[in-house]
């Protein structure tokens, strides 16, 4: 049997299609065939060169969902549901060790030393089959949903959920959440679901149609950082939070001027978490006496997730009370991946999707 792909061979050029035969699967792997694979900003960064972990050629491609095609052996989900041909099924993409000294001691298995990552350090889900591993995390899908809503939760939705859960936001909290794209989207759902009284939202001039589905996912104010001075943010800031700032600052664009600005509007006491930074952006200018120590502040870094995130990022989607659908801008198939990243690079998608 053979797979289509669209396969990075070269850097800051087109994809190419191409064709593969499917390898015999060995005990406890599962074919899948894909149904819908996401478009992420990381796989920009990657088509661009930007991400060190990788290496070439490769299918980019790390948030998929897909039916199962084959399957050898017994084999069941992370809640214990048996798998069979024809379940449909999504995937952590993350596949840890679990014996290394992050796995077993530290109890992080994000920072697993031996991490392999579908679509970024083994091939990933642009393509029309793939191959999971035995040691893949999988979840049965067995509610009623378009699938391809799902595929976020793998990267975004379940970096948010580490992210909030790093946070430690508690009841009656306020949250300043730093750029509206989809990690920014899922940020703000956890944070409502953590009993956030108030959460801001903020972004560009280019983000409008972004800020306006995050006030559709419930933020209580929207920010074009563009329409106002940093000074007139922080007064508006301040007006809202009884002159204290802000519980929780989570960044979600890896921007140095963000980093800066956000700092500054933290409350004392308060965390300024960096979900954002998935690639090296250099060294950024920190005023620590003023809006660290003096404010007795924690800046927190989020690396990835594990599997406990991934799954609370499915069950956000799949409690249906936010509207994770509209975040999906653009649909294309296969052949047009080149095209589904310069969507995402030139911010004209939210999210877009490729249907194998």
């Amino acid at each position: 049997m053979k797979i289509r792909a669209a396969v990075l061979r070269r850097f800051n050029k087109p994809l190419e299609m191409e064709e593969s035969e499917i390898s015999p699967l060995k005990e406890g792997e599962i074919l899948i065939e894909i149904g819908a694979a996401g478009v992420c900003g990381s796989d920009v960064h990657m088509w661009r060169g930007k991400d060190p972990r990788l290496s070439l050629p490769l299918i980019l491609g790390h948030e998929g969902i897909g039916i199962i095609a084959d399957i050898k052996g017994k084999k069941e989900d992370i809640l214990g549901e048996g798998l069979r041909i024809g379940d449909l099924i999504t995937w952590d993409r993350g596949v840890t060790c679990g014996n290394c000294y992050f796995c077993t001691v530290k109890k992080e298995p994000s920072l697993c030393l031996f991490r392999q990552v579908y679509g970024i350090t083994r091939n990933g889900c642009y393509r029309s089959h793939l191959t999971l591993s035995a040691p893949t995390k999988v979840l049965k899908i067995k509610t009623q949903i378009e699938p391809a809503v799902l595929v976020s939760a793998s990267c975004s939705g379940a970096t948010a959920a580490h992210a909030v859960e790093l946070c430690r936001i508690k009841e009656a909290d306020t949250v300043l959440i730093q750029g509206p794209g989809p990690l920014g989207l899922f940020s703000l759902a956890f944070a409502l679901e953590q009993g956030a009284s108030k959460v801001f939202v903020s972004g560009t001039g280019a983000d409008k149609k972004r800020l306006l589905l995050a006030r559709e996912f419930g933020a209580t104010e929207i920010i074009n950082v563009e329409d106002k001075s940093s000074k007139e943010i922080g007064e508006f800031i301040k007006e809202e939070t009884n002159g204290l700032g802000v519980d929780t600052v989570i960044d979600t664009t890896g921007s140095p001027q963000a980093l800066e600005n956000g700092l500054r509007l933290t409350a004392a006491g308060g965390t300024y978490a960096l979900p954002g930074i998935a690639t090296p952006v250099g060294k950024i200018p920190i005023s620590f006496y003023e809006d660290v120590s003096r404010k007795n502040v924690r800046i927190q870094g989020v690396w990835v997730s594990d599997t406990s995130h991934f799954y609370q990022a499915v069950k956000i989607i799949l409690k249906n009370k936010y509207p994770f659908a509209k975040m999906i801008t653009h649909t294309l198939p296969l052949a047009e991946a080149t095209k589904a990243l310069e969507l995402i690079e030139d911010r004209q998608a939210i999210k877009a999707i490729l249907i194998p």
